[in-house]
């Protein structure tokens, strides 16, 4: 959630609470104005009125029930604002509940990556590691069959130099005879 969005919601939480104190006190007016009125016309005796002016009186009686009606078109209109905005504000909070249930969501995916990625990771080096395993035991076993026969044609190859070429004997010279080519 962006400090923009939260800056919003604080602005319009004081502004409805700023609503709520007017429309508090044009109550209050009204509540005066209504009781006032009702002295006037129910004829309190304290009050003494001047002689009576039946057309002035209406005139007072007029101009009073037109502030009454403005009053209460100002309250209604309030109250329709007032209305809007707590909507608004209502909607508003779900937004901000859903993207923080996402955001926690998603933070715990990112989380999660790592240990997914190294899961799949094995899963797929599972079957290479096996075959690279009977590739090793093939080679080692192929290594001992190369060596084996290497040997065996070394040893038969020695034979056959041997045993199939008649090379001839020379006799042995004496000791005598040695140490006189040796001088």
């Amino acid at each position: 959630m962006s400090q923009f969005d939260t800056s919003d919601i604080q602005a319009l939480s004081n502004e409805v609470s700023q609503l709520r104190q007017e429309l508090q006190l044009r109550d209050q007016l009204v509540q005066q104005l209504s009781q006032e009125l009702f002295r006037l016309v129910k004829g309190n005796t304290t009050f003494i009125p001047p002689k009576p002016e039946p057309e002035r009186d209406m005139q007072q009686l007029q101009a009073l029930q037109e502030q009454l009606q403005a009053v209460e078109q100002q309250v209604t209109f309030y109250q329709e604002q007032i209305t809007a905005r707590d909507a608004e504000i209502y909607q508003l909070r779900q937004s901000v509940q859903e993207l923080t249930d996402r955001s926690r969501m998603l933070e715990q995916v990112v989380q999660e990556l790592p240990q997914i990625y190294r899961r799949k990771f094995e899963e797929r080096m599972a079957p290479i590691r096996e075959k690279v395993a009977i590739l090793q035991k093939e080679n080692r076993q192929l290594q001992a069959e190369l060596q084996s026969v290497s040997y065996r044609l070394a040893v038969k190859s020695r034979n056959a130099n041997h045993s199939g070429i008649d090379l001839p004997s020379f006799p042995r010279p004496a000791a005598d005879q040695t140490n006189i080519s040796a001088v």
